[in-house]
Parts: structure tokens; sequence; C-alpha cells
């Protein structure tokens, strides 16, 4: 079969490998469309714990189940599937297990015409959207869902700020906020990426830079609930200022580092919380694809790439060139 293989130095190159067995309890799955997550350019740059080489990269995928190994599971066989890429999330449902892993490294992950998965991480693909589209879902929406719900605990009617609303994760935690009935805004260093989230239901929004702009934004809302980030560095002490007494800074990610003086009187005084988040239980990829069934949530795909020129899509990613997930055809 042809896979994207990750080799020394960050070189990736199609080759054909040898093609899965499938083993107890597991399914072959044909795989029709993959996407890519910051994790995959991450492991490619080497900023990732324990990579493996060669590998096969890839945590989100979507295809067509071409065969079990229990006939008991037949029932599966032929059925468009996603996969849920948590592998041994474990007992407790608020975090993951030391053992915990996701698809894609060290297991041979979706950028490849095949994949070999546990029976149980199959979901079929909701009923609104084709597998393209749903390729885009696995771990950004379950990571957004977790982010989202379980810890800045969004509700209708809240005022709530999706910072750096590009990547994957963002635009997720986005359209399930606007979804849930809440007002949304967002920021981006885009001008274009505001304006399309105010067709897509936010209420307003600005640059991440503009700090006048942001003060001006929530000033003129109230404050915010929550704020949802990926980023912290330094200019998350102007983002816990936003927040209205006892609201809620919950991020996934610290892209821009550890901030340098963060200002923990504003934290006690204002009875703020920090909530840190990651990933999401088996629970809680079932219930975001309830959700997205349920509230008909269209994934903002950004571009898609082949899999012979899959090395473009890295370097999109790379570049954050993206609004949305960038998808590969295999």
């Amino acid at each position: 079969m042809k896979a994207l293989v990750l080799r020394e130095n960050g070189q990736l190159q199609v080759e054909t490998v040898e093609k899965p067995q499938l083993g107890a309890n597991q399914a072959l799955v044909k795989i029709s469309f993959a996407a890519l997550n910051h994790r995959d350019e991450w492991i490619r740059q080497g900023q990732y714990a324990k990579i493996q080489i060669p590998s096969i990269l890839g945590s989100d995928g979507s295809g067509i189940v071409e065969s079990v190994s229990n006939e008991s599971d037949s029932n599966w066989v032929g059925k468009e599937v996603i996969i849920n890429p948590n592998q041994g999330w474990g007992d407790n449902p608020k975090a993951q297990a030391k053992t915990y892993n996701i698809l894609g490294m060290p297991s041979q992950g979706t950028l490849a015409e095949y994949v070999v998965v546990d029976i149980d991480r199959l979901r079929q693909i909701p009923h609104h959207l084709n597998l393209e589209q749903s390729a885009a879902l696995p771990l950004g929406g379950v990571t957004a869902f977790n982010v989202t719900f379980n810890k800045a605990k969004v509700k209708p009617h809240q005022n709530i700020l999706i910072s750096g609303v590009g990547g994957g994760v963002a635009q997720f935690a986005f359209l399930f906020s606007v979804a849930a009935g809440a007002n949304v805004y967002a920021t981006s260093s885009k001008a274009d990426v505001i304006e399309k989230c105010k067709t897509l239901g936010a209420k307003g929004g600005c640059s991440y830079k503009d700090e006048v702009a942001l003060k001006s934004m929530a000033k003129e809302i109230g404050g915010f609930d929550a704020i949802i980030d990926s980023a912290c560095g330094d200019g998350m002490n102007l983002l816990l200022s936003l927040l209205k007494p006892t609201g809620s800074f919950a991020f996934y990610g610290a892209t821009r580092g550890l901030p340098k003086d963060l200002n923990m009187r504003n934290i006690f005084w204002n009875h703020l919380q920090i909530l840190g988040s990651t990933m999401g239980s088996d629970q809680d990829f079932v219930n975001m694809v309830g959700f997205v069934e349920q509230y008909k949530i269209q994934p903002i795909i950004d571009t898609s790439f082949s899999l012979d020129n899959a090395v473009g899509a890295f370097d999109r990613m790379k570049n954050g060139e993206q609004f949305g997930k960038i998808i590969v055809k295999i």
C-alpha cells in the first residue's frame, strides 16, 4: 500500500509499505481521507516526545471498513466510519492515563491507504456529512468538546471568546459554542478570518494583536464568562483581565510558552478559574459525534491535498496559512 512515511531529519516521502494485518478484535479500514493536526507537524519538526523513525503519521481519518477479525463484528464491513484516535485513555473520564497515546505514532496512522484499529475505535460518520468532512472531526473535535463543555462549561447566552480561531481545535470550539447558544467572539491575526466567523455566528471579533480593540470589545459586553485559548505566553495576562469575576480561562496548549509574570492578584481577587485540558475521553468522543449530528455542525475545510502532495499540506500548516482543517485525499 502507499503511505506517507516520516524519515530522518523530518523528511516525508510517499512509499510503498506492507499492508497492515488484522489482530484480535480489530478492523481494517480503507482510508478515504485523512486530516492534519498540529501534532503531525510538530512531530515532523522533532518537537514531540518519543518520536519513532520511520513512522506513518495521522490521527484523523475516515474510510470504509474492509474486514474485521471477529465474525461477530461483521456488521461493520462496508460501513463509512471515522476513527477515535484515543488509545488507552484509562478509567478516569477527567484525565488520561500515563499509558495513553494517540493514533499516528507510536502506532501507524491514517496517512496511508489502510490502517488497522481496535474495533471499538470505530464510529459511523455523521449522517449529514460526507467522508471528507468527517475526516476533519476526530482529534480536533474531541479536544474542542472537552475544553468547551467539560472545562469552560459553555452555556447559552454566556459571552465566550475563542482566542486564535484559525486552528482545528479552535474552529470546533467556536462552532460548538455557537451551536450551544453562547454569544461567541473570536480573535485572529487575519481580518478575513474574523469576517468569516461573523458569517458563521460570531457576535464580533478583532486581532489578538490589538490590545485596545480587545479591551474595548470586552468592555462593551461587560467581560467574558470564559476564554478558550491555546497560546498562553505573555498575552495571557491581557486575556485574564477580560474575564468577568469567577470567569474561566480554559486552555489546551501553550504555543507561545509560559507568561513571564502571571498576574496572580487578578486571578485570586476575581476568583478566576484556570483550567488545563487536552484531548478527551472515549465518552467525550461519543458525545462529540452526537453533538455534531444533533446540531448539524459543518466542519470548516481549509484545503485538500492529494497523498502525493501531502508534504504541501504539512508546509501549509507550518506556515500557519490555514483556517480550518487541512485534508489529505488518500
